[in-house]
């Protein structure tokens, strides 16, 4: 499969990129209010930089490459 660019992967990969950028931003308030506070502070700032890196993945496109060398790589 050949890597091609799109604008829609670029807003979409975009607004997750925003979306961890903000839970790293605001960890101790969401691990305050929704986790188990100060016990989960840096777990919840992991899944922040988790889904901050998921979000570059998908603004460059690159996750239908590495899903489907995935899917290849498993079937027969």
């Amino acid at each position: 499969m050949d890597w091609t660019f799109s604008f829609g992967w670029v807003f979409l990969g975009l607004l997750i990129f925003l979306g961890g950028g903000a839970i790293v931003l605001f960890y101790r308030q969401i691990s305050d209010n929704f986790a188990s506070g100060v016990a989960s502070y840096s777990r919840v700032k992991l899944w922040g930089l988790i889904i901050a890196g998921l979000g570059l993945i998908i603004m460059t496109n690159l996750h239908t490459l590495l899903l489907t060398a995935f899917v290849n790589l498993i079937k027969p």
